[in-house]
Formats: structure tokens, C-alpha cells, sequence
């Protein structure tokens, strides 16, 4: 576990190694923000997923200038959230592809040794929201796909840096046939098809440990 969470990776890097993750069709979906693996995500459903993110910083930050601020900070919300919903079931499938499975015990593993270098589980919520736009009650859900990217790496015999890792992720964009709402933009990793802020992008124990300075 320890191994596991000291993986990281420099974004810039990662975007550059990586191939094309399948971009998105033309086809019209009316009402769908996409259409992944021939299931839509629905702008109801990603307006609700903004909101849950909105609802925990206004919890968060009570503060209405400080409030404000950290909304200007995410003013790209909604395209961010679905590029990471996408994301997550690409990677989803990549593992299943590779016979990836995660236990609910690792993702609790993972989790708790975060929430000791965070200070707390509080904390560790804190620091996702901030970092990542995950509100608390995802975080679990959000922890086990850093579990599921790092075994499916490890399976591969590389890490989440690498292009083997990405390869394997850019096969099963393609078999998902992602097909994205233009107003949300593009599925093109190499002109930011991938969310900055994905947690699995980057050395995770940081993130936790910087809000205990």
C-alpha cells in the first residue's frame, strides 16, 4: 500500500506520453452530455453532480467573498466533471479488460492510511474537495479508482506515467466509442481531454499532507 500511494506523476508528462483517447463522435444526442459504452450521461445527472460539488463548498466555506472565490477557481465545473466521469469509466473498463478488480478492504486501506496524513478524515475531505472537486460523500468511490489505476499499471508492469498504461486506456476509449456533447468539448488527451485534477494523475499523499501545514 505504501508503494501504491508513493506512485506519482507529473501531469505535462503524462499528457505527453499518452496517446488519443478515442474523440468524440458528431451524432446528436438530445439531452445527453455523452454517450459512453452506448450509455448516456445525462446533463440532469451531471448538473447534479455539479451541484453535490457546489452544496460541499458552500458546507465548506461559509464565508460568502472566500465562497465566491473558490467557485472562480472551479469556473469549469461542469466540463471537468464530465471529462472525470468519462475518465472513470474508461478506466473502469481498461480494468476489466486487464481482469482488475478492487476490494472494498483496499479502497478502506487506502483511505485510512490518507486520513493519517491528512489529520483526519475531515481533513482528507477537505483536501479533496479543494484539490480535486470531490465532495466527501464520493470520496470513497474516488479513492478506489486511484486503487484500480494503480493494480491495473502494476498488471501491466508500469506505472500510471507510462504509455503502456495509457495505450491501455486509449483500447478501451475506443471500444467505448465516447461520443461527447460539443458544449462540454472534446475527448483529446493531448489538448486536455483529461481532467488536471484527476487524482490518480498525481502523488495523492501530497495532496492530503499539505493541509496539515
Amino acid at each position: 500500500m505504501h508503494r501504491r500511494r508513493r506512485t506519482a506523476l507529473v501531469l505535462s508528462a503524462a499528457i505527453a506520453a499518452a496517446p488519443l483517447l478515442a474523440a468524440c463522435g458528431s451524432e446528436a444526442h438530445p439531452g445527453a452530455a455523452a454517450v459512453v459504452g452506448g450509455q448516456r450521461i445525462t446533463v440532469a445527472q451531471l448538473q447534479g453532480r455539479v451541484d453535490e460539488v457546489r452544496r460541499a463548498q458552500r458546507a465548506a466555506v461559509t464565508e460568502e467573498t472566500q465562497y465566491q472565490q473558490a467557485v472562480s477557481r472551479t469556473g469549469t465545473l461542469a466540463r471537468d466533471t464530465l471529462h472525470q466521469m468519462v475518465l472513470d469509466r474508461v478506466l473502469d473498463q481498461a480494468a476489466r479488460d486487464a481482469g482488475v478488480s478492487v476490494s472494498p478492504r483496499e479502497t478502506q486501506q487506502l483511505r485510512s492510511g490518507l486520513e493519517q496524513q491528512a489529520g483526519g478524515a475531515k481533513a482528507l475531505e477537505t483536501a479533496w474537495l479543494q484539490q480535486y472537486g470531490v465532495p466527501p460523500r464520493r470520496l470513497d468511490d474516488n479513492l478506489r479508482l486511484q486503487v484500480e489505476a494503480q493494480k491495473l499499471a502494476a498488471k501491466l508492469h508500469t506505472d500510471v506515467s507510462r504509455p503502456e498504461f495509457w495505450k491501455a486506456l486509449s483500447t478501451a476509449s475506443a471500444a467505448l466509442r465516447i461520443d461527447l456533447n460539443p458544449r462540454y468539448g472534446s475527448w483529446d488527451v493531448q489538448k486536455g481531454g483529461v481532467p488536471a485534477r484527476t487524482p490518480w494523475l498525481r502523488d495523492v499523499s501530497a495532496a492530503a499532507t499539505q493541509q496539515k501545514v
